[in-house]
């Protein structure tokens, strides 16, 4: 029997722009995403993620924090990561600050582990580059214990041991949903498989088709490590606007903002508004109107037959109130025709 796709967003907490185009104090910033958090929720949003930053372009470097206050005003909508920097933190404290969340949630705490696609959090923790693929592997070697909920044994280079370690608080289910974000790294691929955690894959750029080898690596190292199979996530951006033009317009000088930043920093070309009408209409972006980002997300589904979708529908500096809009149209137009098209193929709805 086919699955039940699940529909979630995800922010990472940009600083936006109020009405005279100048950047919002932090600290509306986070409480803006607390509403737009219970928005989600209210609508019946499966899932909504939070990324962790520490840069002055974002708000939001302790999404715990902001998750608990999310939880406090919510009732229904896993609330998750997108993502935690594991390699930049302990191990112990991320699973201790995620079941304090969960017993705060009643049960609807997630954690997705990544890298990160930012460096910053590396010097500030006091960390050193050259150890960037062990201080991950080894931690998410710890982690992969702890979320067993018993004593841990624990041997390795980047913290102290533990030996038969017990870790509080205990959650009520046993388990905190934990899955590991990976960018197009087939290593990576296959770590999430060899610790039994479903895999997120970031489609930032580019046809989301070309990551289906990625999913089927997945399963068949599952398969090889003898493992149960386990769900796919995308991770990707889009905006649901009035009409596909009207999406595009108003997008663009944000997302033109946000690339040019960053790839003055990574050493890109400027993006360019022919490059980014490509990307929407064969590329990572999900963005037009609602039944043109509803096709667009089922494609992306059936390609890479994925159990969830999560739309990363905060760009930049793009306002607040568009950030609203277009999680009403999400929750109330996307989503239900999204599901419509995919249980044309005998995919039932979550």
């Amino acid at each position: 029997m086919a699955t039940a796709v699940e529909f979630g967003l995800d922010s990472f907490g940009d600083v936006t722009a109020d009405a005279e185009g100048k950047p919002v104090p932090y600290a509306q910033v986070i409480r803006n995403v607390v509403e737009e958090a219970v928005l989600a929720d209210r609508l019946g949003v499966d899932a909504f993620g939070l990324g962790e930053h520490h840069r002055d372009d974002y708000a939001v470097s302790a999404p715990e924090i902001v998750l608990a206050a999310i939880a406090a005003r919510t009732e229904r909508i896993r609330l998750g990561t997108a993502v935690t920097v594991l390699s930049s933190d302990d191990p112990v404290r991320v699973y201790e600050r995620f079941a304090t969340l969960d017993a705060l949630a009643r049960g609807r705490a997630e954690i997705t582990l990544g890298r990160g696609s930012f460096t910053e959090s590396f010097p500030l923790f006091g960390y050193d580059l050259t150890d960037y693929d062990r201080l991950f592997e080894e931690k998410t070697e710890l982690m992969s214990l702890l979320l067993t909920e018993d004593a841990v044994s624990w041997q390795g280079t980047v913290r102290a041991s533990l030996e038969k370690q017990h870790v509080y608080p205990k959650t009520e289910s046993g388990r905190i949903r934990t899955w590991i974000g990976v960018g197009g790294s087939p290593e990576s691929v296959v770590r999430a498989a060899r610790y039994g955690f479903p895999l997120v894959l970031a489609v930032i750029g580019g046809e989301p088709a070309r990551f289906a080898p990625y999913v089927q690596l997945y399963h068949r190292a599952l398969a090889e490590f003898g493992r149960e199979p386990l769900p796919v996530a995308v991770h990707a951006p889009g905006f649901v606007g009035e009409t596909d033009q009207e999406a595009a317009d108003l997008l663009w000088p944000h997302v033109r903002v946000l690339f040019n930043r960053i790839g003055a920093e990574r050493g890109w070309p400027p993006m360019t508004r022919g490059r980014f009408d490509a990307d929407i209409a064969n590329g990572a972006w999900h963005v037009g109107s609602a039944e043109t980002v509803a096709r667009k997300i089922a494609r992306t589904v059936r390609v890479l037959g994925v159990q969830r979708f999560d739309l990363k529908y905060s760009a930049g500096t793009l306002p607040h109130e568009r950030l609203m809009e277009t999680i009403e149209r999400y929750g109330t137009q996307v989503v239900p025709r999204v599901r419509e098209l995919l249980a044309a193929d005998g995919r039932p709805a979550s």
